[in-house]
């Protein structure tokens, strides 16, 4: 199983140790749409939270070093969004992560 599949399972399944293994201490979230960073702890918390709900989830992308990726989101306040995300790696764990995000009629 490829890092991003792992990825995208441990977000579907809220799994928290997944995430922690997967993502590197020093992981940083780039949310080019608001301008926001986030930690690690800031994205394990969020993926905890269950506000992430992705649909249609497509790897279009991956070797040792980048995974890139795309999927439609949904979060709890109803808001849907098409996501294109690039994923850095580092040692196999996710170092950074960037995306891009449209958002989607409801």
């Amino acid at each position: 199983m490829s890092i991003l599949e792992k990825y995208s399972a441990a977000l579907r399944n809220k799994d928290e140790t997944v995430m922690n293994e997967l993502l590197h201490d020093d992981f940083k979230f780039t949310m080019h749409k608001s301008g926001n960073v986030l930690t690690k702890g800031d994205v394990i918390k969020w993926a905890m939270s269950g506000d992430i709900n992705q649909d249609k989830v497509r790897i279009v992308y991956e070797n040792d070093e980048v995974g890139i990726h795309h999927a439609f989101v949904t979060f709890n306040d109803g808001n849907v969004e098409a996501v294109m995300a690039v994923y850095k790696y580092d040692n196999g764990k996710i170092i950074s992560l960037e995306t891009g995000a449209t958002p989607m009629s409801k």
